[in-house]
């Protein structure tokens, strides 16, 4: 069971207690899941009987007890607590389940992962300054909203500027409108497109101009060129550029990935997958999360998390045999999370309308 499985199964348990005239309260849009902090119980919790409480009228405590015998009863959901004033923590089934649904859902979806309809009743008009990242901003933050299910369209304040479109930005319309919107505004990158085309490439160019959080400057150097691990862009794109070479090489041996049957671990190395696995099960959450913020800084972050766990698990687990070694069943599991990871990184970059390079 991923996140948002998890998110719209406790949805659902809410929706159960109203229409049994157990729980007097709106339903709400969504509900957010996250994963238990430190020192906290279970795999995730929620703080939807809190929300709840107030229009329910009822203690937060006795909401929390409501929905914990509708979650629990759900496939793939092992236990849940109360903790705390009314939290609910929830702990998955065998990990080996849960991590199979996962990788099971990227090769179903590939560079969908992560896209859905959480956002399908929204529209949005998205409006910028006649400026460079104002303008990557809203395209990437449209790109977002639309892979949840949004529509809408982007407006310039004047005329854009054509070496936008070598940078992937489209404006459907320049003027004042005549509605409120949806304003992006970004710490200005004190450059014009055509100078960052110059200097920078349309790739390092985006890039640098959406990895920062959107009131900090954007950094715009000659580091988003350099060719080394250093460079957060070039690990990204590298550890994607690996994992299709993974690929490649279990074909030239003669197999391909698969993952672990139900029940048993992916393979004997828990340990150093766990954290790959827990940013790709994250990895809608962080889209979704995205969107709703109007953070592309966000997805960045994330896809340098992932490649940072991939060359990790990579470096400790092995997806090819070396030597005289024949392909096992844990060679298979391996290159299953390592192209897993792969789509994820590749699908986030052409998010932010980054190439992602088979070969570097």
């Amino acid at each position: 069971m991923t996140p948002a499985d998890l998110s719209r199964t406790v949805l659902h348990a809410v929706r159960r207690a109203v229409d049994e005239d157990a729980l007097r309260a709106p339903v709400p849009a969504r509900v957010r899941v996250e994963r238990t902090r430190p020192g906290g119980s279970g795999d995730y919790a929620c703080a939807v009987a809190l929300q709840l409480a107030g229009p329910a009228a009822l203690p937060a405590l006795e909401v929390a007890r409501i929905l914990r015998e509708r979650v629990a009863a759900e496939p793939g959901v092992g236990r849940v607590e109360i903790t705390g004033p009314g939290f609910l923590s929830f702990t998955l089934d065998a990990p080996a389940e849960s991590d199979r649904a996962v990788l099971a859902a990227v090769r179903e979806q590939g560079l969908a992962y992560g896209h859905g309809g959480a956002l399908g009743d929204e529209i949005h008009q998205l409006h910028h300054a006649r400026e460079v990242r104002a303008a990557v901003t809203a395209q990437a933050v449209f790109r977002l909203l639309v892979a949840q299910g949004a529509r809408g369209r982007i407006t310039c304040e004047q005329a854009p500027d054509p070496d936008w479109v070598s940078l992937g930005v489209t404006v459907n319309a320049y003027g004042t409108p005549p509605t409120p919107l949806t304003e992006i505004r970004p710490v200005p990158a004190g450059a014009t497109a055509g100078e960052l085309l110059e200097r920078l490439g349309p790739d390092a160019a985006r890039w640098g101009l959406l990895r920062a959080a959107g009131h900090d400057r954007a950094a715009l150097g000659p580091e988003l060129l350099v060719q080394s691990e250093a460079n957060p862009l070039f690990r990204v794109r590298y550890a994607h550029a690996r994992a299709r070479a993974l690929t490649r090489g279990a074909a030239a041996l003669g197999f391909t990935a698969e993952a672990a049957p139900y029940g048993e671990s992916p393979a004997p190395y828990d340990r150093a997958a766990r954290p790959l696995l827990d940013l790709i099960a994250d990895h809608p959450g962080v889209l979704l999360a995205g969107a709703r913020h109007r953070a592309p800084d966000r997805v960045a972050r994330q896809l340098e998390a992932v490649a940072h766990a991939f060359f990790d698990f990579h470096d400790s687990c092995p997806p090819l045999p070396a030597g005289d070694e024949k392909p096992s069943a844990a060679h298979r599991a391996r290159l299953a999370i390592a192209e897993a990871a792969g789509t994820v990184l590749a699908g986030g970059l052409s998010l932010l309308g980054i190439r992602a390079p088979e070969h570097l």
